[in-house]
Parts: C-alpha cells; sequence; structure tokens
C-alpha cells in the first residue's frame, strides 16, 4: 500500500490525536488560573477579595455559555479547520498576555475574551470528529478527545506549583506561547471534512476549501429547525440534568470529601479529582467501544449504552452523599466517574441520530451552553446548601434528578439512522 493512502486511512486518527491536544490547552489554560490566586495577589492586591476572584471565574463560565450556540452555528458555516485555529490562537495569546497585567481590570476583560474563544472550539472540534468517524469508531474517537479535556482541568491545577518555581507572569506566558506555536502546527496538519464532499487527509490538495453544508441557512431558520425537533429536547434535557451532578462533582467534591471523611483539603482535592479523573478514562474505554459494537445491531445501542452510564451515576450520587467512611466515598466516586465517561463520550454520537450533520456544531453548542448555565446555578445552588450543612443530601438529590433523565432518554429517544444527513 502506496504512503499516502495509509496515510489517508490513518488521518481520522490522526484527527482526534491533533485535537487531543487542542482539548488538553482548552482545559489547561482555563483552570490555571483557579489555584494561581495566591501568587497573583502579591502584585494584584484586587485579588485578596474572595468576591473578586469569584467574578474572575464566574465572567468565564457565563460568557462561554452565551457564546456557545453562536458558536456552533458559526462551525456549522465556515471552515472548522480555521475556526479550531482561530480559536485555539485568540485564547492562547490571551494566556501569553495575562502574563503581562498589572491590574485586575485588566485580567477580567481578557478573562471574558477566553470565554469568547474557548467556546469556539468544542462545538467546531466534536463536529469534525464525528464526520472522520461515522458508525464503527465514533463513540470511541470523541470520548479519547474527552480525556484531552479531563488531562488539562488536572493539569491546569499544577498552575501554582508551576508559579512557585518560576513565577506567575512566566506561567502564564510560556502556557500561552506552547498554544501559539501548536496553533501554526494545526495549520500544516488539520484538514476540513464536509459530508459528501469529504477529504480523505492531507493528501488532498483541496483540503479545508470545501464549503459548510449549512452555508445557506440563515441562522435563526437553523435554530428553529434544531427547535422543532422533539428529539432534540430530549437529548437537552437529559445533558443539561446530567451536567448538575458533573459540575458538583468538579466544584464540590472535595468540600464533600473534606468536611464527611474529617479530612484536610490537601488530601481530599487529590482523592477526589483523582478518583473521578482515572474512572472517567475507564468508562470511556467502556463506554465508546461498547457504543460502537451495539449499534451496528440495534439502533438504540448508543442510547442503552449511555443509559447504562446514567443507571450507574444514580447509586453512586446517594452513596456519595449518605454514605459514611473512605470506602464508601471512593468506591462511590469510581462508580460515578465509569458511568459519567459512559455518557459523556456518547452526547455527540447519540446527536448525531438525531440532527443532520449540517446543524450538529450548532445543535452541540445548544447543548453546551445550556450545559455550562446549568451548572452555573448548581454550582452557586450546592454553596447555599453547603453553608446549611446539606452538602450530602444534595448530592442524593441530584441522583433523584439524574433518574430523571434516564427514563426520558429510554422512553423519547427513537434512532430511525445512526448518521443523520
Amino acid at each position: 500500500m502506496k504512503i499516502k493512502e495509509k496515510i489517508a486511512r490513518a488521518y481520522p486518527w490522526i484527527v482526534v490525536a491533533l485535537l487531543w491536544i487542542v482539548a488538553l490547552l482548552n482545559y489547561m489554560d482555563r483552570q490555571m488560573l483557579s489555584t494561581m490566586r495566591e501568587a497573583m495577589q502579591i502584585d494584584i492586591v484586587e485579588l485578596e477579595s474572595a468576591a473578586n476572584f469569584g467574578k474572575l471565574m464566574a465572567v468565564f463560565l457565563w460568557i462561554y455559555g452565551v457564546i456557545s450556540p453562536f458558536a456552533g452555528a458559526v462551525a456549522d458555516r465556515i471552515s472548522r479547520k480555521w475556526l479550531i485555529i482561530a480559536s485555539l490562537g485568540v485564547w492562547s495569546a490571551v494566556t501569553l498576555l495575562m502574563g503581562f497585567c498589572t491590574s485586575y481590570h485588566q485580567i477580567l476583560w481578557l478573562r471574558a475574551l477566553m470565554g469568547v474563544s474557548e467556546a469556539l472550539y468544542i462545538p467546531a472540534g466534536l463536529s469534525l470528529i464525528a464526520d472522520y468517524h461515522e458508525g464503527k469508531s465514533r463513540s470511541f474517537a470523541i470520548g479519547i478527545h474527552m480525556t484531552g479535556l479531563y488531562l488539562g482541568q488536572a493539569a491546569g491545577g499544577f498552575g501554582a506549583t508551576i508559579a512557585a518555581t518560576f513565577s506567575w507572569q512566566q506561567t502564564f506566558h510560556w502556557f500561552g506561547i506552547i498554544g501559539v506555536v501548536y496553533a501554526f502546527v494545526l495549520i500544516l496538519l488539520l484538514h476540513e471534512k464536509r459530508g459528501d464532499h469529504a477529504v480523505p487527509g492531507p493528501v488532498n490538495p483541496h483540503a479545508g476549501q470545501s464549503v459548510p453544508q449549512a452555508a445557506g441557512i440563515p441562522v435563526l431558520k437553523g435554530f428553529g429547525m434544531i427547535f422543532s425537533n422533539i428529539a432534540f429536547w430530549a437529548i437537552l434535557f437529559f445533558f443539561a440534568s446530567t451536567s448538575l451532578p458533573g459540575w458538583a462533582t468538579k466544584n464540590w467534591l472535595p468540600t464533600l470529601f473534606s468536611e464527611g471523611l474529617g479530612i484536610p483539603m490537601s488530601q481530599a482535592g487529590p482523592v477526589s479529582t483523582i478518583t473521578i479523573a482515572v474512572s472517567s478514562f475507564i468508562g470511556i474505554l467502556i463506554g465508546g467501544p461498547l457504543s460502537d459494537k451495539w449499534v451496528r445491531c440495534n439502533l438504540k445501542g448508543r442510547i442503552y449504552t449511555s443509559a447504562i452510564g446514567l443507571a450507574l451515576m444514580i447509586p453512586s450520587l446517594v452513596l456519595l452523599g449518605l454514605g459514611s467512611g473512605l470506602a464508601a466515598a471512593v468506591t462511590a466516586g469510581l462508580l460515578f466517574g465509569v458511568g459519567y465517561g459512559m455518557f459523556d463520550t456518547n452526547n455527540m454520537p447519540i446527536l448525531c441520530q438525531f440532527v443532520p450533520v449540517k446543524l450538529r456544531a450548532t445543535a452541540y453548542g445548544v447543548m453546551n451552553m445550556t450545559g455550562v448555565i446549568a451548572g452555573a446555578v448548581c454550582t452557586q445552588v450546592l454553596g447555599r446548601w453547603a453553608d446549611a450543612g446539606n452538602l450530602g443530601l444534595a448530592f442524593a438529590v441530584l441522583g433523584c434528578i439524574t433518574s430523571v433523565a434516564l427514563v426520558v432518554q429510554l422512553t423519547v429517544l427513537r434512532p430511525v439512522t445512526d448518521d443523520m444527513k
């Protein structure tokens, strides 16, 4: 077999590898700030206020959420290759510039710009992977990509460690430079693919020049087509409902472990984050291949695989909230992570069964917005429950909400194809 043909056959997985690094940088650059307050407040005194620091974190989430649907609409209408490159380049430049900041308001504006630029990536990236991996490898490919987000989140937590060795300014500088350089790598190696106008890989000299399939659909009409789809409402509901425990574990599980187990946060943080990260990766390794195999003999195979994930999350949330002891906490965390990984790796593949290729990025943008806003609201509500000493009960309630999502998923979604055109 010729070398070019071998590259063309392997290129769908090369795309996953290329975008895995983008996903890693996406979460790492946004997460670094959360650990660097102590180092930064020496030079920027406004950060001594927890309220001011909270505003920095919140402005990113709200802007990211609001921009996401429009980011998806853009991804359905222009080259996703160049949108991904521009998104990476801008948020990396923002990271670089944060190292030059001397005032709180400079960081606030840059954080807002990061929210815009990072929102452009996920709908475009997942849509591109879904197009390159049709049927037999779609869930697994998307799941592998999602592990980049998990690892990026974990790696971002080491920002304070690096800042202590060098400085917070140098930390932002170097991570920003890495992203900018990698954007140029993508210019050379990443190529577009649009439905029937397939670009097999770098062997095609016209790669990235195909016309987006939704280019002729007005934006409002595109949103109307999506929201008139009953199946999409069901997908949106169970995605948003499951985002609640997803964000709860990210933001409140260390506190729950610390208070429930009576251990310092320095121990509770690593135990909770590592438990969820490792088990979520295992869930992807199980849920991705299982879904890709199951759907070949049953079109609801992806839905059933995702449902198994949700079914695992329900008792784990109850055990997290109402259980006692380290063994119960770790067991519940492992069970939740496996279930969440099986669920997470199948969201875009299930969406592909009900939304045509020309509107998938738009649809996922709406899902992303809903999930982030639901997570922001959930984080604030759980804060009030925590102040009242009811954080464990709140986790158990999230298990009940997840059970409703499971019922909706199994009863409403009835696919007639695995790849709606």
